[in-house]
């Protein structure tokens, strides 16, 4: 039985304080659907406490004065000792989100330290002064940090996301509030006290667990110079519409629906070992996750036998098995939103081909069976919005210019894929498809390149100079005429 964990402060500007609330979060196990933890509820309260530090720590603190060594050496620090308590934050993890326990150790443990160590390395390399001539005389152009980062993070890879928003901030020099999903806080705890141990200085991070009212409160506060925010399409609507009041800066990382489109010449064995861990990733908990498969018609019947054959073998179980390939979903919510798309799906007509319900034996826990769907039309409500679980798609196209079009006719544009024989043939493909990542023949994000996606799937990037471009200010210096740097 999984030990109760009990938290009863909240962690503003470095210290452990006593909320000013009374309110708690319970966590519930999607696999016992017992309670598991608690954590303080944030209250309205607590933002303007949290904002008030923030601000005093980066309007006369020593963190945004401090040289970019010193702060790459407090990031290490953080970087280090998540390696350190790997195990520890992918086993909490797991046990609030359902994510298999395997999948967890890579991608909401380690994964983190690679976005810490890639964000480091761009920022030891980044331009932040300039010196240009400009029109009427020479030019510096600066570039200095944004300020009190509101971030907002979800539930489905906590400390993945944590990071993409803490390093860069961090590293250029602002000061963060982190807001975790009430789903998933108690990994949260395990990175203060790292933040803690590293050496922040006072009033640089608080970290607040609490629900959508009191997120919508920090998002629209005014102390708040950008919000960075992860989550669906509707949420991000809503934080740039409360942000604008202030005309506070944001970047988005929404939704997607991603087409992994398999070519008449790609190799089936490879192609469905590929496409299988992309499509049905933290048990289709992801926003990148491949949940459109285009099969050639020449080839549909082959892709669909193998493609369902790979889908039902798939373990499913207590996500902390380490044999456990899909978990529960987070919460009844989501498992019921699984079930009525597959309900869906088949009133649309589509035909199930694997899965399609609840796994035999596991009627405790939010489980759905990795379901794939066949002879999918992209105008079937399934190949257009996002599921956000283990439900994939399957469409049949003609030619290839009609894989194009299908993988672009959607209102989302994050990620994708093409599986060829021909790798150079695969990347004048992606040069067709609107996302803002793509993968030829392997699945993967890069934390030195920029990750954010067209159309609704978000405003803004993250990751790579790009991703760093977006914690900073640019400033431009007029200089007199005939000034020459260094002279």
């Amino acid at each position: 039985m999984t030990e109760l964990v009990e938290h009863g402060h909240l962690f503003i500007g470095g210290e452990w304080t006593d909320p000013l609330g009374t309110d708690t979060i319970e966590i519930v196990s999607p696999h016992t659907e017992q309670v598991i933890g608690s954590v303080p509820h944030a209250s309205r309260a607590d933002v303007d406490r949290a904002v008030a530090v923030a601000r005093r720590a980066f309007d006369e603190g020593p963190w945004p004065r401090m040289s970019l060594d010193e702060r790459i050496a407090v990031v290490t620090r953080i970087k280090d000792a998540i390696a350190v308590r790997h195990e520890e934050i992918a086993r909490s993890i797991s046990s609030q989100n359902g994510s298999p326990y395997s999948w967890s150790v890579l991608a909401q443990a380690l994964g983190p330290m690679m976005v810490y160590d890639a964000a480091i390395q761009v920022a030891r390399a980044y331009p932040y002064e300039e010196h240009r001539q400009g029109v009427l005389g020479p030019i510096l152009v600066r570039r200095e940090p944004v300020g009190v980062v509101a971030a907002v993070i979800p539930w489905n890879v906590p400390q993945f996301v944590a990071a993409a928003k803490l390093a860069p901030a961090l590293l250029t020099g602002s000061t963060v509030i982190l807001k975790p999903s009430p789903e998933s806080p108690l990994d949260s705890y395990i990175l203060a006290d790292i933040a803690r141990e590293a050496g922040l200085p006072e009033g640089v991070l608080s970290i607040l667990p609490a629900d959508r009212e009191v997120s919508e409160y920090l998002v629209g506060h005014p102390g708040v110079d950008k919000v960075a925010f992860t989550g669906s399409v509707a949420a991000g609507r809503r934080v740039m519409e409360v942000a604008a009041r202030n005309l506070t800066r944001v970047t988005l990382e929404l939704g997607g629906k991603s087409a992994a489109v398999i070519l008449p010449d790609a190799d089936l064995e490879s192609t469905i070992a590929g496409i299988v861990p992309a499509a049905w990733m933290n048990n289709g908990q992801a926003c990148v996750a491949q949940t459109r498969v285009l099969a050639p018609r020449s080839r549909y019947e082959e892709v669909a036998e193998a493609l369902a054959a790979a889908a039902g073998a798939l373990v499913v179980g207590d996500p902390l098995d380490p044999a456990t390939q899909l978990g529960p979903l987070v919460a009844r919510r989501q498992q019921q939103r699984s079930l009525d798309y597959i309900r869906i799906g088949h009133e649309e007509g589509a035909k199930v081909l694997a899965g399609g319900g609840r796994p035999a034996g596991l009627e405790q826990g939010w489980y759905v069976e990795p379901t794939l769907f066949g002879d999918v039309d992209n105008s079937m409500r399934i190949a257009r919005e996002e599921i956000f679980g283990p439900v994939v798609c399957l469409i049949p196209y003609g030619d290839e210019a009609e894989a194009v079009r299908v993988a672009n006719d959607s209102e989302f544009g994050l990620s994708g894929s093409v599986w060829t024989g021909d790798v150079e043939h695969g990347i004048d493909f992606a040069r067709q498809v609107r996302t803002g990542t793509f993968n030829v023949n392997t699945f993967s994000l890069d934390m030195l390149g920029p990750f954010g996606g067209y159309k609704n799937s978000g405003v803004g990037r993250e990751f790579g100079p790009e991703g760093l471009s977006e914690y900073l200010e640019h400033k431009m210096i007029h200089l007199p005429a005939g000034y020459a740097a260094g002279a």
